[in-house]
């Protein structure tokens, strides 16, 4: 992308950072109501783990458990940048028209909507939710490795996330009922990703169907190696390598979806 190009989409993000900074109450109530789930969970677990007399569960001990929940919570936010819910509103109620005149590339210029989202969903909400259970529960601090991996791994997580999301908003081509089309798919998400519970503590079966999904590459595979769940070096590289082939291919995916969604759009219009 030149810079020229580049140009023609910043607008989009500063419109988009704008647009959050504006609404600054929706970002409290999101901490706050984070903060609440978040806490149900977390509860929950050390309850879970509390009880097995070695103070563990599937390697995980009570500090550990808090920590990857929290993990998970991180990521997750970053996720959330409503640019499914987006994308279907303007197919259902046809202001897509007026975004496909413009000379730049729809999906691309959602994913520059899309960035000061995560962005402000992570600084502004993740980490004061971060420290708040910090100084409320114990934690394990992750290595600098683990906490640079994660970091790296967080990159194609969001990409993964997003593509996901604009598949969704694109299937309001074939039916108006995109909410009970994303209900399915944040439901497949969040079992399936590890947000909730750590993939090896589900049965063998659910985690092989898991493994063939790219939903773990969203939240499991990012958290393994904050917390160094590994083995070894080759292992650490097999999980970034899985999360690079899911999200190039669920952008290609996407970019194929699209392709074939503006036919229809364009058939449509007449």
């Amino acid at each position: 992308m030149t810079s020229g190009t580049l140009r023609r989409y910043v607008p989009f993000a500063t419109s988009s950072l704008q647009a959050s900074m504006q609404y600054r109450a929706d970002l409290l109530v999101s901490l706050l109501t984070t903060s609440v789930s978040t806490a149900v969970v977390v509860f929950l677990w050390r309850a879970v783990i509390g009880q097995h007399p070695d103070g563990a569960l599937g390697g995980f001990s009570v500090a550990g458990i808090t920590t990857y929940l929290l993990a998970a919570q991180l990521l997750t936010l970053m996720h959330n940048s409503k640019a499914g819910e987006d994308t279907s509103q303007e197919i259902v109620g046809g202001d897509i028209a007026v975004s496909l005149v413009r000379p730049v590339s729809y999906p691309v210029s959602r994913v520059f909507m899309a960035l000061p989202t995560a962005l402000t969903n992570l600084v502004l909400v993740g980490l004061p939710l971060v420290a708040i259970f910090a100084l409320l529960f114990p934690m394990s601090a992750p290595s600098p490795l683990g906490l640079a991996l994660f970091v790296l791994a967080a990159v194609p997580s969001v990409v993964i996330a997003f593509s996901v999301q604009l598949l969704v908003g694109m299937s309001a081509l074939i039916t108006t009922n995109t909410w009970g089309v994303g209900m399915v798919v944040n439901s497949l998400i969040v079992f399936l990703s590890g947000a909730l519970v750590p993939l090896d503590l589900l049965p063998r079966p659910i985690q092989a169907i898991a493994s063939f999904l790219p939903f773990q590459s969203m939240v499991y595979g990012p958290v393994q190696l904050l917390l160094e769940r590994y083995d070894g070096f080759g292992e650490a590289a097999q999980i970034m390598l899985r999360q690079g082939v899911w999200a190039v291919v669920m952008v290609l995916v996407g970019a194929l979806v699209w392709r074939t969604a503006l036919r229809r759009i364009e058939v449509l219009g007449g």
